[in-house]
């Protein structure tokens, strides 16, 4: 399906579009409650043939200039999540996905404390290993990624990425909304500090320098 985008400058503008998304029995065909679960492939998802997965995707938000290949959040960074926690307040998050890296970590653990639930790490390298596993696993998943992983979580997920992120965007927030039939509604969100093709608002950090491929700096 297509990609529908919104922006919202004021957070509390977004909530009821986050609540209509992400709340129990939300579906382009199905008027069924998410129940809670761990993250794990049921043996019996058979018994849940209704359930859709809402799953929000963000890339990691801005990460300090340090001169490390594993750098965590910059000021600007942290104060992104912050607004990406009351964007979601009402989301009800059953799972938290980030690979192992502090920025994205430093991304993804404020969700997992407040649903109460354990990190999640995944391979960045086996992203279509974790879209089957998300497919099967119904509830309300948050997916902190890297620049170059997140558009192609999204399409492994049957939604439309609308493009490349660049080094210096970290507004995007993805919402796909899997029916139990298989087809996805994309809708795509901005949030906080908007992003300007081309200009550093001074907060955010130096784009990291890219390696060979197959290297650490190869996640953006």
């Amino acid at each position: 399906m297509g990609l529908m985008r919104i922006r919202f400058a004021p957070t509390r503008a977004a909530l009821p579009w986050l609540l209509c998304l992400g709340a129990p029995g939300f579906s382009p065909a199905s008027a069924h409650a998410f129940p809670a679960s761990t993250f794990q492939v049921s043996a019996d998802l058979g018994s849940h043939p209704q359930e859709p997965v809402v799953v929000y995707l963000v890339r990691h938000a801005e990460k300090a200039d340090d001169g490390t290949d594993d750098p965590p959040l910059a000021i600007a960074g942290r104060i992104r999540v912050q607004t990406l926690k009351a964007l979601l307040a009402d989301a009800r998050l059953t799972h938290v996905h980030t690979t192992d890296w502090k920025r994205t970590r430093d991304t993804a653990r404020p969700f997992a404390e407040e649903a109460g639930v354990e990190l999640a790490m995944y391979d960045p390298r086996e992203l279509e290993t974790l879209a089957t596993a998300i497919k099967a696993t119904p509830g309300r998943h948050l997916v902190a990624g890297h620049s170059n992983t997140t558009p192609q979580l999204v399409a492994a997920l049957g939604g439309d990425a609308g493009g490349e992120i660049d080094d210096l965007e970290y507004d995007r927030l993805y919402i796909l909304v899997i029916d139990p039939g298989g087809s996805t509604v994309t809708t795509l969100l901005r949030f906080g500090e908007p992003y300007v093709k081309g200009r550093d608002f001074g907060l955010r950090a130096a784009p990291t320098p890219r390696g060979p491929r197959g290297t650490s700096r190869e996640l953006r």
